[in-house]
């Protein structure tokens, strides 16, 4: 019995510890692959605003890859970084990163971060999108929804799929910002 009450606190310990430590994560905590194989490590980055994008190229959103880069020029002085996470996630996303740079690239001419599909939710979800979940409690219902955080790595605002990149409500949070 004595047993079983020291293995129940430890392992109680030990979940909230796991909690903790999650609770102190920011974006600059993680990491992903990029549409060209290279590690992006989003350390790299740390102390400036970032805007995270879902992105999926078959999607009828996918024309707001030409808003993104129009943010990405208008704004690449400023040190924020924009960050397309492909994903298939919804079901509209090649498989192939040749396909996606396709799109990006040479449809859309993109030159912020692309990453390679990653899973936005579900069961294999990106550690990156649970943390959104976890801490947030935010989650893309579909492709192309905005997450914009500040430069301490904190989630400040998110917008839809309806919201298009460059529209005041994004653009006046970004000057907010830097």
């Amino acid at each position: 019995m004595k047993k079983r009450k020291i293995i129940l606190i430890l392992l109680f310990l030990l979940f909230n510890m796991s909690l903790l430590a999650n609770e102190n994560l920011n974006i600059y905590d993680f990491k992903f692959i990029d549409i060209d194989n290279n590690n992006i490590e989003l350390d790299k980055f740390e102390g400036k605003p970032i805007l995270l994008v879902n992105t999926a190229s078959r999607c009828g959103f996918t024309p707001q890859y030409e808003g993104l880069q129009n943010l990405f020029l208008k704004y690449r002085k400023t040190g924020l970084t924009i960050v397309a996470a492909t994903s298939n996630s919804f079901n509209q996303e090649y498989d192939s990163n040749e396909e996606i740079k396709k799109i990006c690239l040479i449809n859309y001419k993109v030159g912020f971060i692309v990453s390679s599909p990653i899973n936005v939710k579900g069961k294999d979800v990106h550690p990156l999108y649970k943390w959104i979940k976890e801490k947030y409690n935010k989650q893309p219902k579909w492709n192309f929804y905005k997450y914009l955080f500040d430069s301490k790595g904190e989630l400040i605002d998110s917008w839809s799929s309806m919201t298009k990149p460059d529209s005041l409500k994004i653009t006046n949070k970004i000057d907010s910002l830097i």
